[in-house]
């Protein structure tokens, strides 16, 4: 039973590209680690009137990944290209030259672009260059954001103009989180795990917090709809299969039927909505829930197989009974 479903899709969009330029703040403080950026005092024996060309504060190019260190007081270091195999922070769509974007604007002696010039920047430069770079596959309600990355200070005091974009996954809180193997591969779905909690806020969005905060439900299971279905699968064909997934799910969760009775919660999924199966998202939840009186969710509070609330209260006594059905 998916008693809400209709008046809440948990798939929003969460990340959105200002969310990215905010970050940008930080890259543009980053030292270059892989490459050290070089100042404009090596090119004093330069006898032309014309500048010659900045040493860029990195080689990486599209299809390689990045990578670097945060401190606890968010500082960065050790700006490295790696393996997309391995670990990495940031993968590159395209490299942009902004001094020629337009050269007025971007320069000898003019300022880095401020946060709201990077946000338009990325949407005019970056978007389709990196979709096109995905295959044409970008889900903006998914764990990517579309990014970008500009040198470090002294990199551009000294004349760099490159502007790296590219993509990165980000929790639902906007902080970028590391991932492995090429961003087109991956399944984009912004989903939770067996296990975790998920609460939603007033304006829908969805958020994962430990089990032990008030929440609105918990995940039994996250199921790949690909492994179903070869085509995007109408919003009836995944209820369903997942009807019955998602109650072999919970009772398997909370160890049998009686547990399931007598916890008054109820079985919950997701579903992927057309356009963004057909962007790289595939992949949704099965949880538990305890529906609020009028619609929506009820607050829990605690793990449902270790005890838990219901709007602070313990699930109250349910009559006895005979067991229904029991996990296989």
């Amino acid at each position: 039973m998916n008693i809400l479903r209709d008046s809440i899709i948990l798939h929003t969009a969460l990340i959105a590209a200002l969310a990215g330029g905010a970050l940008m703040g930080g890259y543009a403080t980053m030292r270059g680690g892989d490459e050290p950026a070089r100042t404009g005092g090596e090119e004093t024996t330069v006898t032309t009137s014309a500048k010659p060309k900045a040493h860029t504060f990195t080689a990486a190019g599209p299809g390689q990944c990045l990578t670097w260190d945060v401190g606890e007081d968010g500082s960065t270091s050790n700006f490295t290209t790696v393996d997309c195999a391995e670990e990495h922070r940031f993968e590159i769509s395209s490299r942009e030259d902004l001094a020629t974007y337009p050269s007025s604007e971007f320069g000898t002696d003019a300022a880095a672009p401020d946060i709201t010039r990077q946000a338009q920047l990325r949407e005019e430069l970056c978007k389709q260059q990196t979709i096109t770079y995905l295959g044409g596959k970008y889900d903006p309600t998914g764990v990517y954001s579309i990014a970008s990355i500009l040198p470090p200070a002294d990199s551009w005091t000294a004349g760099d103009r490159t502007m790296l974009c590219g993509v990165q996954r980000t929790d639902d809180a906007g902080k970028i989180t590391t991932s492995t193997g090429k961003a087109q591969n991956q399944d984009q779905s912004r989903v939770a795990e067996r296990g975790e909690c998920v609460a939603i806020d007033s304006a829908n969005g969805s958020h994962k917090v430990d089990c032990g905060q008030p929440h609105s439900y918990e995940v039994t299971d996250r199921v790949n709809l690909s492994e179903v279905f070869d085509h995007p699968p109408t919003t009836e064909e995944q209820d369903a299969h997942l009807k019955d997934v998602c109650t072999k799910a919970a009772l398997d969760y909370m160890g049998g039927d009686d547990n399931l009775y007598n916890s008054w919660l109820a079985v919950y999924w997701t579903t992927i909505p057309t356009a963004s199966w057909n962007a790289g998202s595939q992949s949704a939840n099965c949880a538990l829930f305890h529906p609020a009186e009028g619609g929506g969710f009820s607050t829990l509070q605690g793990s449902a197989p270790a005890g838990f609330t219901i709007d602070g209260n313990p699930p109250a006594p349910r009559p006895e009974r005979r067991p229904l059905r029991n996990p296989q």
